[in-house]
């Protein structure tokens, strides 16, 4: 089974186990989420159901117009019932890591916000530890303060920080849909393994707008397999 079968069949599952009538529903980012948008616009079609979804980027937003979804927002709906989303990686505690794609902080915001957050993804995303296979932290900075940020952050803890350029496509480094750009923190092995208290520690750096660490905040997790098989691992 091909990767992106992996991912659909994560999705499509966590969405046939969570989600029912009357529902606000955070909506993720990324490749997998696609698929999780396509199976509540096919369940909402043909149960009636009624839903609401909270956005975590312009590319949730789009995916849940597009799908003939309705479109919440969180200063009308600050609770959420169950959010969906993607990770780069997760480890046997749920801990995740996130932001590979830009969207960490509205993404970080949402999970806050819901009483129950579930990862889906593939195989390759499943992990013994986080920074076993992603070898980066994505962390999003207010772009005065990038060149003090990854100073700081290499003096305390090591590595290479480096700033997300927008490669061929755009010229100049990425900017969020905040205005913010993302520092990728490279290292060999792990930094640490109390996550929990590295993330606070970035966070108390002034510019610092947030991580891509998700430390204690998912609820259960699907994993989409080669052989057509959905693990579920649970906290």
């Amino acid at each position: 089974m091909s990767l992106e079968m992996a991912k659909k069949i994560a999705a499509y599952k966590a969405v046939d186990d969570h989600i029912t009538d009357n529902l606000v529903v955070g909506i993720g980012s990324g490749s997998t989420i696609v698929y999780g948008v396509q199976r509540l616009a096919e369940r909402v079609i043909s149960e009636n159901l009624n839903l609401i979804c909270i956005p975590t980027s312009f590319q949730a937003k789009q995916l849940i117009l597009d799908n003939g979804l309705i479109l919440g927002e969180l200063d009308r709906n600050p609770t959420i019932d169950v959010a969906i989303d993607g990770a780069d990686e997760c480890d046997v505690e749920l801990n995740c890591i996130k932001g590979g794609g830009g969207c960490l902080l509205q993404e970080k915001i949402v999970a806050s916000c819901a009483k129950t957050l579930i990862i889906v993804a593939d195989h390759t995303k499943n992990s013994e530890y986080l920074t076993e296979k992603y070898k980066k932290i994505p962390i999003e900075v207010t772009p005065i303060a990038y060149i003090p940020i990854k100073n700081r952050i290499e003096s305390l803890f090591g590595g290479d920080l480096k700033l997300r350029m927008g490669g061929s496509a755009k010229a100049g480094p990425i900017v969020t849909d905040n205005g913010n750009f993302i520092l990728d923190w490279f290292f060999d092995g792990s930094p640490t393994t109390d996550f929990d208290g590295i993330n606070r520690e970035i966070m108390m750096i002034p510019g610092v707008v947030d991580t891509g660490l998700f430390i204690g905040m998912a609820k259960k997790a699907y994993f989409g397999m080669p052989d057509g098989s959905v693990i579920e691992k649970e906290i």
